[in-house]
């Protein structure tokens, strides 16, 4: 029966603010397991993470072994030591990567698990992220590959309890991983804002998120000791999250999952280097276009005050100011100018495409493709 009706989930107590970090001394449990990015225990924020817990009373096991793009393979040696440790609270602290893969040792030990014919006692899990793109704090989606391909897996068992936005966290970030993950925010806003599942909930977080992207990246990206606008996208981040986890999301994302299995691209810059052909096939202006993006891309033009007397123009305003804004980033101009091979690009179109088709995110794009229309939109952007 529940299948007739729309639904809105957050699972997540989301905290924020600058130095919202103290608030693990509050937390309840005796053992916690961290799975944390090297560089944030360089950058001493790991250590912050130990003592906070140990004024809670809580002893710390910690894993530092994560990698961009989490394979199977590094999972399975976190389950190895997550195992062993006892845990009752879990901590990613780090990029989308360590939250994957923490979100992967709980899928794959509660899976496992099951499979044994033992049940999992799920601990609490807190995410402190410390960039500003995947919002996968709040999210019930984790990427995870496996022989070169990158898999989508969404569960709600997988979803952070608590979300902890500081953004102290985030501090002095590269240019190119602020663009990068950046786009990202901007990516999953607007997938979710055309998603076939989108509802005016969804839609009011994604318009939100939209408007806070272009206010303030540019801003951060300029001006990495700008606090109020690197606050404002770490919110952005988070409410694109909650938006897409409840509309999904759309080619976009398939295509750039495929990619980037396949080159090992970053994330965030294989959404950028697809983000203008994708919504131009959405919105076709000739042939089998779709109302419904077109309409939600002039939307987002009238919201950002861009010309939108109709519903052409708003559309095509839109996806013009995101070009411009992508480009003001530093990003290519196209997937040749990474460095990939024509010859290696064509030879992989193929399973690409077919890797596209079957990800978990193409069910809800607006417009239902064909195979060897992934192919063409791959071969515009290279």
């Amino acid at each position: 029966m529940e299948d007739k009706f729309e639904n809105f989930n957050l699972k997540s107590k989301i905290y924020f603010n600058r130095e919202s970090i103290q608030l693990l001394e509050q937390v309840t449990g005796s053992r916690a397991f961290i799975v944390a990015d090297a560089i944030m225990g360089k950058l001493g924020y790991l250590q912050k993470v130990i003592d906070y817990l140990s004024k809670a009373g809580i002893s710390s096991v910690v894993f530092t072994g994560v990698h961009p793009d989490p394979d199977v393979n590094v999972i399975a040696d976190a389950m190895k030591l997550y195992k062993k440790s006892d845990a009752d609270v879990l901590v990613a602290l780090g990029g989308g990567s360590s939250i994957d893969t923490a979100k992967g040792i709980m899928y794959f030990a509660c899976n496992l698990g099951k499979a044994m014919g033992q049940e999992m006692k799920k601990p609490l899990f807190i995410a402190i992220p410390s960039t500003s793109g995947t919002g996968s704090e709040v999210t019930n989606f984790t990427v995870i590959t496996s022989q070169k391909e990158k898999v989508c897996i969404i569960d709600d068992f997988i979803a952070p309890d608590v979300a902890i936005l500081d953004s102290s966290c985030i501090d002095g970030l590269p240019q190119r991983i602020v663009a990068d993950t950046g786009i990202d925010v901007l990516v999953h806003s607007i997938e979710a804002y055309v998603s076939k599942k989108a509802t005016d909930f969804t839609d009011a977080l994604a318009e939100k998120a939209v408007k806070l992207i272009f206010e303030n990246l540019p801003k951060i990206y300029n001006d990495s000791k700008d606090s109020e606008a690197r606050d404002h996208v770490q919110n952005a981040s988070c409410i694109a999250g909650i938006a897409f986890t409840n509309a999904g999301l759309g080619i976009n994302h398939s295509l750039a999952h495929a990619m980037g299995g396949s080159f090992h691209i970053p994330h965030g810059r294989s959404n950028a280097l697809l983000l203008n052909a994708v919504m131009e096939y959405n919105a076709s202006l000739v042939g089998n276009a779709s109302e419904h993006a077109m309409e939600k891309y002039a939307k987002l033009a009238s919201i950002l005050h861009l010309p939108a007397r109709t519903t052409r123009e708003g559309a095509v305003s839109f996806i013009e100011a995101v070009d411009k804004l992508i480009k003001s980033l530093g990003v290519e101009d196209n997937i040749r100018a990474l460095g990939i091979k024509e010859d290696e690009f064509q030879s992989a179109l193929n399973h690409m495409a077919e890797t596209a088709m079957q990800d978990r995110c193409t069910p809800t794009n607006p417009r239902k493709p064909s195979k060897e229309e992934l192919i063409h939109i791959y071969q515009k952007c290279y």
